[in-house]
């Protein structure tokens, strides 16, 4: 008679496992709260019945079965979550009102790449896995219904094969390619995927990101502008409009951020495989607190692609309670580790 499953057994066959499951469970939801508490959800189902699990699948095909179930519930209660882009063109006057928020409208939310990272990970698998986990492609995979969500990312970013999902589904082969087939299309329509992106080195990244960081430390308003490329795009949820080129971010900048001018501190930090930086404003009396976590999506502009780069896309999320998620304190008192 084998030997009674124990609470180390199972802390021992789950603890691995629990950054990859936030990382599915984001991709399905688009909140790293909502995921965090779905996680935690799945492994609580487990854990109730680990008792009776006898290895007829293996333990990471049991457990996404029981995290994609609890997201499929759970996604029967929430609406889409998206960002500004993805609710209608661009505002063309910066000097016009910002639209009104939207009460009760839920927007995507970045995630930390140190929660989704095992520190053991293989470098060359770190470098998929933060492609995979970009926030376009995040936006992108809210359009489909949920079960299309849930085929597409275990098939296209998991890799899983079709016999496989049909096992944790439930379901036949021809079920999952079938409905595989209608979720690319699906997304091909509602958020067509660009041509791939020449991306700066790794290096540059960085430079560039310190020169960002400095120019907004500076209150330096060319300097930042520099930065950019000519059709950059610049959108700050929960607000619904969002701003296309380097002239009317300006703009944008000087009539609706005052705070810029006051003098900000900034914290570099990751989410989503991207770089970012946590954003401090100072307040009238003198202390620096927690404003925006702003994603930084670069492109290489120079003649070779490890050249020098430029920013095309930032999105400014100014929701400070993510700052929490990301290990950052709500003020600035100092040189902070990310």
């Amino acid at each position: 008679m084998a030997a009674p499953r124990s609470d180390e057994d199972f802390l021992r066959s789950t603890g691995k496992m629990q950054p990859e499951l936030l990382a599915y469970c984001y991709r399905m939801l688009g909140s790293v709260h909502d995921a965090e508490d779905l996680v935690q959800e799945t492994l609580l189902r487990a854990w109730q019945a680990y008792g009776g699990f006898e290895g007829r699948s293996s333990m990471r095909t049991w457990l996404y079965r029981i995290a994609t179930n609890v997201c499929l519930r759970a996604l029967e209660r929430r609406e889409r979550r998206d960002l500004p882009v993805g609710l209608g063109g661009p505002d063309s006057d910066p000097d016009h009102p910002l639209a009104p928020e939207r009460p009760g409208h839920t927007w995507l939310q970045p995630i930390p790449d140190a929660l989704v990272t095992p520190a053991s990970a293989d470098p060359a698998a770190v470098v998929g896995s933060r492609e995979s986990m970009r926030l376009a492609l995040t936006a992108a995979f809210q359009y489909l219904p949920p079960r299309q969500r849930a085929v597409l990312i275990l098939r296209d970013v998991l890799a899983w094969r079709a016999a496989e999902v049909a096992h944790l589904l439930g379901t036949s082969e021809a079920a999952v390619n079938s409905t595989l087939q209608r979720a690319r299309a699906r997304l091909a329509e509602a958020a067509p995927v660009a041509d791939e992106v020449a991306r700066p080195s790794d290096e540059a990244e960085r430079a560039l990101l310190d020169r960002y960081a400095a120019a907004f430390e500076a209150s330096d308003i060319d300097a930042l502008m520099a930065l950019l490329t000519e059709d950059a795009v610049w959108e700050m949820p929960p607000v619904p409009s969002w701003f296309r080129g380097r002239r009317t971010i300006g703009r944008l900048i000087e009539r609706h951020c005052p705070g810029f001018f006051r003098g900000s501190r900034v914290v570099p930090t990751r989410a989503n495989g991207q770089h970012a930086l946590a954003i401090y404003m100072r307040n009238d009396d003198g202390t620096h607190r927690a404003q925006g976590i702003y994603l930084l999506d670069c492109v290489a502009v120079g003649p070779s692609d490890v050249d020098r780069g430029a920013i095309a896309h930032i999105t400014a999320f100014h929701d400070t309670d993510l700052f929490p998620t990301f290990g950052l304190p709500p003020v600035h008192r100092g040189v902070l580790v990310p």
